[in-house]
């Protein structure tokens, strides 16, 4: 009687520990059509990262009319990929109970770009013309371009993420992305004025990773290995062999082309895109309470926020500022 007791106990615990062993299943969801601003996750998912971490991570592509923070409220998903510092002020201020764990863009890449040789080569020069900016941009960027140098709504033409009348008019102004518009205007043959806003006092992070303020509370383990392989991955991505990656992201966006990944990965690299401020001594994903109330102060002042507003409850810094993966970076 004894024997089987124990022969029942040993039997249970061995169950036990291989459900214990189960790989965590997790769904991540990126803010667009794969490419290689999302690089990182890609590397990670790739060369089985997220699999020695214990993890069984699913990747979907986001796209057009897909509202991330609706899905990771509602469980739909485990981790987003945010835009930028607005979205876990918009948080707070909309008591969501979503939370920023890392930042994995310590520069947003954000830009203004025009054509050389029309006297457009500072954003204070901006002041007052015409610029072609996307409806969602007002809510954001925007509001840090008015207070800073005092632009004013009545500049804004409508955007609508068609180049064609950029390329068309000299004159014309517009908004992009460091590594995306850039290139379409080089192989169109004009070699645009290209303004990086992080370079000029924008200070908001960017590519945020978010996720719900339930699973840090009850599963903080299950979020630290899923932002350690994620950080490990930016690291193989940015410098190491990044085939596998970008086979994946290929797969997922068929019409990503190999010169647009090369050139989005050569200018995260000489912009400092990922890999610069404070992750240089703390590692990619860094954040810090300072730059956030920086950002905090800046849009209070322009009026996007209360005064009361606690950006403390944006983020948190539980799972970054650790150095994680810094080991793997090569020159």
């Amino acid at each position: 009687m004894t024997f089987r007791i124990f022969a029942i106990a040993a039997l249970a615990a061995a169950g036990f520990s291989a459900q214990a062993q189960q790989p965590v299943k997790l769904t991540m969801q990126t803010n667009w059509r794969a490419q290689g601003e999302h690089g990182g996750y890609y590397q990670a998912l790739a060369t089985g990262l997220y699999a020695k971490q214990g993890l069984d991570v699913t990747l979907k592509a986001g796209g057009p009319q897909i509202n991330l923070p609706q899905l990771l409220a509602a469980n739909a998903i485990d981790f987003s990929m945010g835009s930028d510092s607005f979205g876990g002020l918009n948080y707070v201020k909309n008591n969501v109970p979503l939370v920023v764990v890392a930042s994995i863009f310590q520069k947003d890449p954000r830009i203004l770009m025009a054509h050389p040789g029309q006297g457009n080569d500072s954003l204070a020069a901006l002041k007052g013309k015409p610029i072609l900016i996307a409806y969602a941009s007002r809510n954001n960027y925007w509001q840090f371009l008015r207070a800073k140098y005092g632009y004013t709504d009545d500049q804004i033409r409508p955007y609508t993420f068609n180049m064609a009348p950029f390329l068309a008019d000299k004159s014309a102004i517009q908004q992009g992305f460091l590594t995306s518009e850039p290139l379409k205007a080089i192989k169109a043959g004009i070699k645009p004025v290209v303004h990086l806003l992080a370079d000029n006092g924008y200070v908001s992070y960017a590519t945020t990773l978010e996720t719900r303020s339930q699973l840090v509370k009850e599963r903080p383990d299950v979020v630290q290995r899923f932002v350690n392989a994620t950080l490990e991955g930016w690291y193989g991505y940015l410098y190491g062999d990044r085939k596998a990656a970008n086979a994946l992201i290929q797969k997922d966006n068929p019409e990503m082309d190999d010169e647009q990944l090369a050139y989005s990965h050569a200018k995260m690299l000489e912009y400092g895109i990922v890999d610069s401020g404070d992750a240089l001594k703390l590692g990619i994903g860094a954040m810090s309470d300072a730059r956030w109330k920086e950002f905090t102060d800046t849009m209070v002042k322009a009026g996007v926020y209360p005064a009361d507003v606690d950006v403390t409850k944006a983020y948190t810094l539980q799972f970054v500022n650790k150095g994680h993966g810094m080991n793997l970076k090569r020159n």
